[in-house]
């Protein structure tokens, strides 16, 4: 990724794209006050800078998945190799390389005990380099990344301009939506990149534009289908992250994950099984900021037993397809 200076347009494009990753040039430029070639090039820009992209992420949770948050310990000539061909993976998320790079943790969605009982009690157990594998089970999510405000640069009223319309609570859903197989080449195209146009999705799928614009647009309000910014947030000034794991008196629980959600250190919570019950992104400016966090922020939260954390030192992959050439 080369190294960009972000100036207040960008910043302003950063935070509509991750309000609506799809949302026309058109649109953002009448909300920014620019040109609508301006924000094409600014997005060209720092796309084939490799700063940003959008991503087409599939809700696993709508479609009967579970999610499951993996550390993995290795060998120390493994861990980048073994997390490569976790990246490299249609099911994952989230590849870190952590602490002294001897450390993984990524994200799983596995839709079936089948394939998660492959991946985790026969795959990465018999590879010889992986020593150790945790599993927790994700259970409730009180943050994610598509919400975290340090992209925040917009007004209330800008950003309202900007909102799609709200989609359907997964919990509201009857049935697990049921992709068919032109869902799944669109949806594979989506996650390399998230701006792909209609006709060039058709085509991928053998049907019309307008078939395939109706289908995707009732995958989002049903909750299936998401639109991410993949964006490193060293590019908005928060250089420093760190995945944390949290004991808490369950009593407490729920409480700490939802005050941990206004935290606008963090990028990701969500309750979990395991002795560590919480788990947690957190990005910071400089190990200062950090430690402030600990002792200023998770030293208030009283349920809060104790806390293991790890520096992330590289990321192989955030969201979509990982190793996919920034081009457009």
């Amino acid at each position: 990724m080369e190294t960009v200076t972000l100036d207040a347009v960008d910043r302003g494009l950063v935070h509509a794209l991750q309000i609506d990753g799809r949302a026309s040039f058109r649109t953002v430029a009448e909300v920014l006050g620019v040109s609508e070639n301006t924000v094409a090039r600014r997005y060209r820009r720092l796309r084939s800078a490799g700063v940003l992209r959008v991503v087409g992420v599939v809700n696993g949770v709508a479609l009967g998945h579970s999610s499951w948050a993996l550390r993995l310990q290795c060998t120390p000539d493994a861990a980048g190799a073994v997390a490569a061909a976790l990246a490299a993976r249609h099911d994952t998320s989230y590849v870190h390389l952590l602490s002294g790079g001897t450390e993984i943790s990524c994200n799983v969605q596995s839709p079936s005990a089948a394939e998660r009982d492959a991946l985790l009690l026969h795959k990465l157990p018999r590879t010889s380099r992986v020593t150790a594998v945790s599993a927790h089970l994700l259970l409730r999510a009180t943050a994610l990344p598509a919400a975290w405000p340090g992209a925040a640069w917009l007004s209330e009223e800008q950003a309202g301009r900007l909102r799609p319309a709200p989609v359907a609570p997964v919990a509201a859903v009857a049935e697990p939506v049921a992709l068919d197989g032109q869902d799944r080449v669109v949806l594979e195209l989506l996650a390399r990149d998230g701006r792909a146009g209609y006709r060039e999705l058709a085509a991928a799928a053998g049907s019309a534009d307008s078939t395939v614009k109706r289908r995707l647009d009732a995958l989002r309000r049903s909750g299936v289908l998401g639109y991410a910014l993949d964006l490193s947030p060293a590019a908005l000034g928060f250089p420093t992250e760190a995945r944390l794991w949290m004991s808490v008196r369950p009593s407490g629980l729920l409480q700490v994950a939802q005050a941990m959600a206004e935290h606008p250190e963090v990028c990701f919570a969500a309750l979990c099984t395991g002795p560590s019950n919480l788990v947690a992104a957190v990005n910071c400016r400089d190990a200062d900021d950090l430690c402030r966090y600990f002792t200023e922020r998770v030293a208030t939260l009283d349920a809060v037993r104790s806390v293991e954390s790890a520096p992330v030192i590289r990321t192989l992959k955030r969201t979509g397809t990982a190793g996919i050439p920034a081009s457009r």
